[in-house]
């Protein structure tokens, strides 16, 4: 049988109004990338939050990825923390990848901040 996203996405929709967390996940990759949908980030995103606060992973991490970079909702780091752990915890290894990038990155800008102000302090 060849493949029919539009088919896909009717069944994918039917499954997830009826809280199905994996067809919640399909739907919001089909509205985050437009693909035989209109690309609609909001839609997006409400359908990641559905799926992620029933414990599916990658949606909990693609719902951290929208709160990082603000796409469907407003950019909130805290808020994309969140969702990066609890994807994290069940072994999502890109919301893995993605902690460690924000902790270097934390880490990084500690860092620059402390030789800023030592510099700053030394006499000249």
């Amino acid at each position: 049988m060849p493949q029919n996203y539009v088919e896909a996405v009717k069944w994918y929709r039917e499954s997830a109004e009826r809280g199905y967390p994996a067809a919640q996940f399909n739907l919001g990759v089909f509205y985050e990338t437009g693909q035989v949908v209109p690309q609609n980030f909001e839609l997006a995103v409400k359908w990641y939050r559905a799926a992620a606060e029933q414990e599916c992973g990658p949606a909990q991490c693609n719902l951290g990825l929208c709160y990082q970079t603000g796409r469907g909702v407003e950019q909130n780091l805290s808020e994309a923390v969140k969702w990066f752990i609890r994807a994290a915890r069940q072994g999502d290894k890109t919301a893995q990848h993605n902690l460690g990038l924000h902790y270097a990155a934390q880490e990084g800008a500690e860092t620059a901040e402390a030789a800023k102000t030592t510099a700053e302090e030394s006499p000249q």
